[in-house]
């Protein structure tokens, strides 16, 4: 482990110097105030206050113009990280555990995982919903999924809509939602019995059957787009979500049809019967390129707030850059996923990096500076991490490396999803080491400002000192749909210190003096956050002793 910290440091301090002066460091860990005993993290009421009661409390007054000086600004700590886990259905990976579970039973699981994300400060969960043409959600468009139920076709019983639980259990817990959909796959090979429900029954000219027992849509036909489409805009439309994410399923791999070509034989011939000039590689290509951009387009016609996110193989094509070697994807999965980055069809981007620091032909921060390299539209590239490589412990220090070395890459806007929530469940102290190390502090989800750039309306904040505490209450002056407050406070002689509360805060307590010495507050103050990630402009109370 040692040769690994040190190897894993100079390879991240080489990238480092290479990214050049002009971006912006992400700011340092504050240090602790001088000669206190009692830290901000401790003086913070982890309870809410969203009433004050009129018998206990005095009512906040307005700031007296007299002790407090306005200065809008901007805010003071650069608090923004993207951190994500990924939660797959198929094959009842991480949920549920079993088909057939009882209503309760499923969604006592849900808020378990969900629980597990936000007390370990992340902000966003990647929720599988169609691992095979079906959906794990109410839809007139594909079966109740069968791993659900034990059966396609079979809603729950009890009855509940699944996605709609999620959804509002994620965003009570202030983490983001982002449906995960298999544009293509018809049938796992872990999916039950195939039903009439199945689209291998109702739509028998949209599939083929590879060999190893699953069943795939051919990209080439329209109704497969149309269809896969009309999920996306369907659940678009219904539900609250935040992102719609496809991973790396587009033509399968080779592997499942045993190293044989994908059998579109019917479609190329339509294709070249009807005057298309394209070879075949690049003609399955511009299938799946025409249907990404589609997406895109559709989704920010519905609902412009709602991200595209896509999570392709780590590598473009072996020799790019030069030294890496492996599986080619532009060549085997027909998926042009640079020139998805490179013409910005995606809000954010997440390569596959699923390979260590120092591993020759497919190192982590290699191939993530040469995805960073090929982001034209600046969009967010956030890679995917496999934090099961080692194990528990032993796998603290790559982890650890991994999101270091994103983070001075990728100062202007940081973030990794990981593959997936199953290992930091089953090894207690790689949490353990991450919720204490780098996912110390909360953080917001990176600003989209390509969705929307003007910023939310600074709220207007009342105060009162109450005792030894200072009382904070504020409200909104506009219609924006705020989903976070931030209560930045600062010590005299200290650093700036944060808060992030939900959306349906609307007070906050801070010990007015700490420690021995009686330290004071010397400044807060409260930030809207709203749907993708803008921050109001930020009014510093400087109080005055």
């Amino acid at each position: 482990m040692k040769s690994l910290k040190h190897l894993s440091f100079l390879v991240f301090l080489l990238i480092f110097s290479s990214c050049g002066s002009k971006k912006e460091i992400v700011q340092p860990q504050q240090p602790e105030l001088p000669e206190v005993q009692t830290t901000t993290e401790e003086i913070i009421e982890d309870e809410i206050k969203t009433e004050v009661a009129q018998d206990t409390v005095p009512m906040p007054v307005p700031i007296d113009k007299e002790k407090a000086k306005l200065d809008l600004q901007k805010p003071p700590l650069d608090i923004y990280e993207f951190r994500a886990a990924w939660v797959a259905t198929v094959a009842n990976i991480n949920w549920p555990s079993k088909p057939g579970l009882s209503t309760i039973a499923q969604q006592q699981e849900a808020v378990k995982l969900l629980d597990f994300l936000k007390d370990n400060n992340f902000n966003a969960v990647i929720f599988q919903v169609r691992p095979q043409a079906d959906a794990l959600y109410e839809s007139e468009l594909e079966p109740w999924s069968y791993f659900l139920s034990g059966k396609q076709g079979e809603a729950p019983l009890p009855y509940y809509d699944p996605l709609r639980f999620w959804v509002k259990m994620a965003h009570e817990r202030g983490l983001e939602l982002h449906v995960w959909l298999n544009p293509y796959r018809a049938h796992h090979t872990t999916g039950g019995e195939i039903s009439e429900k199945s689209i291998i029954k109702t739509h028998p000219e949209l599939v083929l059957k590879l060999a190893n027992g699953m069943w795939w849509m051919d990209p080439a036909l329209k109704g497969t787009q149309d269809r896969s489409a009309a999920v996306v805009q369907d659940l678009v439309s219904r539900y609250d979500i935040d992102g719609v994410h496809f991973d790396d399923y587009f033509y399968p791999y080779d592997s499942y049809n045993n190293g044989k070509d994908f059998p579109d034989d019917k479609s190329w011939k339509v294709y070249k019967d009807t005057g298309g000039k394209l070879s075949r590689g690049d003609w399955r290509r511009d299938n799946v390129n025409v249907f990404i951009k589609r997406i895109y387009d559709e989704i920010k016609a519905e609902k412009p707030q709602v991200k595209l996110g896509i999570s392709p193989f780590g590598i473009w094509r072996p020799g790019y850059p030069q030294s890496v070697k492996g599986y080619d994807q532009y060549d085997k999965l027909y998926a042009d996923a640079k020139l998805w980055l490179n013409e910005g069809w995606i809000d954010y981007f997440t390569p596959q990096l699923y390979w260590k620091v120092n591993q020759i032909g497919q190192s982590f921060p290699e191939l993530l500076g040469w995805w960073a390299a090929e982001n034209y539209k600046n969009r967010h590239l956030w890679p995917g991490m496999n934090i099961g490589l080692g194990g528990g412990a032993e796998n603290l220090d790559e982890v650890f490396n991994q999101i270091m070395i994103t983070r001075g890459m990728l100062p202007q806007s940081p973030g990794a999803v990981h593959w997936s929530i199953a290992p930091l469940l089953k090894y207690p102290e790689l949490t353990k080491g991450l919720v204490e190390g780098p996912y110390r502090k909360k953080t917001l989800v990176p600003a989209s400002p390509w969705l929307k750039s003007e910023a939310p309306k600074t709220p207007k904040v009342k105060h009162n000192i109450v005792k030894d505490r200072l009382e904070l209450q504020w409200t909104y002056p506009g219609d924006d749909a705020i989903i976070k407050w931030v209560v930045y406070f600062k010590y005299k002689d200290g650093g700036w210190d944060y808060k992030i509360l939900e959306s349906n805060a609307t007070s906050f307590s801070l010990q007015n003096e700490v420690g021995d010495k009686k330290v004071r507050l010397e400044a807060v103050g409260v930030t809207a956050v709203d749907r993708v990630g803008n921050q109001s402009e930020f009014i510093q109370l400087k109080l005055q002793p």
